[in-house]
């Protein structure tokens, strides 16, 4: 993954990606996730933009903490959140069975194919044991650059393929959503909702 292109497209970008994305209504699928969760659980927010979700999860009674690999998005989450904001790398997570639920919302799939089984080992490891991952990705084959960025689609069968590589993790629910953001209906995303064993 080059990180270098991904996080200053993100430190630049900061404050139309807030804007874009800060007030879209998510509420369907954070409330499918915390349904699957105990009653105040701790989550992580794994890649939080804006803040948006870990500001929604707070106010429903969660314990959060949120990271970022952008020092911009990670400022600006602060601010709307409340919270401080961790500034780190998926690559550097090192939690080991803290929390109840990891978020990672259009976050990981700026991880490439080739480090994504490691970043996903990472997550099982942080969870509490019958933890729940969220984790979406663009729907497609494609890697690469795209838009100033580092993206890895992912399609069912892909996802599938990736899963059987890392032990501990079973897949409980997938499907495919269209992009909430005004304007870009046509785009599709892969959900899936994960449980550590």
């Amino acid at each position: 993954m080059d990180n270098h292109l991904t996080l200053d497209y993100y430190n630049r970008h900061a404050e139309r990606f807030t804007a874009d994305t800060g007030t879209v209504n998510f509420m369907e699928m954070q409330n499918k996730f915390l349904n699957k969760l105990p009653e105040h659980p701790f989550i992580l927010d794994f890649g939080c933009g804006s803040g948006r979700d870990t500001k929604y999860f707070l106010e429903h009674g969660c314990r959060v903490t949120a990271i970022d690999g952008s020092e911009e998005l990670c400022r600006i989450a602060g601010e709307f959140t409340g919270i401080r904001v961790k500034h780190m790398y998926f690559q550097d997570l090192s939690d080991l069975e803290l929390y109840d639920g990891i978020w990672a919302c259009a976050s990981i799939l700026h991880v490439s194919s080739d480090e994504m089984a490691s970043v996903l080992e990472k997550m099982r490891a942080a969870l509490k044991p019958e933890g729940i991952l969220y984790v979406s990705y663009k729907y497609g084959t494609f890697e690469g650059e795209r838009n100033g960025r580092y993206f890895t689609d992912m399609t069912e069968e892909r996802f599938e393929k990736l899963l059987d590589t890392v032990e501990g993790l079973t897949l409980e629910e997938q499907f495919i959503t269209s992009d909430v953001r005004p304007g870009r209906g046509e785009e599709k995303w892969l959900n899936l909702i994960v449980r550590k064993n």
